[in-house]
């Protein structure tokens, strides 16, 4: 090993009680989830056509929703004491300078993370270029569609040392955030998302019906009536 690497291959016991435990979840859902989707498939194939008439009549209501209130201000600004609001425009202002600087962070800490786990540094080892692609997927999935407070503590995770990442000497940023955020944030989203599936209640009817199928005519039920208000709402035929 050259002497410009510095292995970090420890693991505190924290967080391997917390990938552990993750894994364990991780297993739930895919099993909760193998048994589940398929029977939501079923459902929604019994009932496409009423799903897409739903659909089509929300969208359709939105945007006469949206029609009504665009003509409203219309005819507010064509009175004579009609003043456009201030407060609105200032509040928009602190909200864009807000989210640049969000996007500017963002790209800091991404483009820091990506360079020092990039998989091309890892071309000699084929174990640590296998972990550098998974490490680098889950930070490119992260900065697209992640927050920034996400985003901080995978950063801070990545350079832990809890991945087995060999870190060049030097370069290791000072953290935000614990190392160990990261694992406790994941494992607590996995938590509410098995939780989620465990109490939909599709997944009540696949575990408490005698035949889960016949929650087919409860459902056609559901759409039709609202199809009948949305029409009404609409006045479309």
């Amino acid at each position: 090993m050259e002497d410009s690497q510095l292995p970090i291959d420890f693991t505190s016991n924290e967080a391997l009680k917390l990938k552990e435990q993750i894994l364990n979840l991780q297993k739930e859902i895919k099993k909760v989830r193998e048994k589940l989707l398929p029977f939501e498939q079923l459902l929604r194939n019994a009932i496409a056509d009423l799903i897409i008439e739903e659909r089509e009549l929300v969208i359709l209501y939105k945007k006469q929703k949206k029609a009504k209130k665009e003509k409203r201000l219309e005819q507010k600004r064509r009175g004579k004491n009609y003043k456009e609001p201030k407060g609105l425009k200032v509040l928009q202002k602190e909200k864009v300078s807000i989210v640049k600087e969000d996007i500017k962070e963002k790209k800091r800490l991404y483009k820091e993370a990506m360079l020092y786990v990039h998989p091309d540094k890892f071309s000699m080892n084929g174990e640590e270029e296998t972990l550098a692609t998974d490490i680098t997927t889950k930070l490119i999935e992260i900065y697209q569609t992640g927050t920034l407070e996400e985003l901080k503590e995978y950063h801070s995770y990545i350079f832990s040392g809890n991945l087995g990442v060999k870190i060049p000497k030097g370069i290791i940023p000072k953290s935000e955030t614990n190392s160990n955020n990261y694992l406790k944030s994941e494992l607590v989203r996995l938590e509410k998302e098995l939780d989620k599936l465990l109490n939909s209640y599709t997944n009540k009817v696949l575990n408490e019906y005698d035949k889960p199928m016949l929650f087919v005519d409860e459902l056609k039920a559901y759409y039709k009536d609202r199809i009948f208000k949305l029409k009404k709402r609409t006045r479309t035929k």
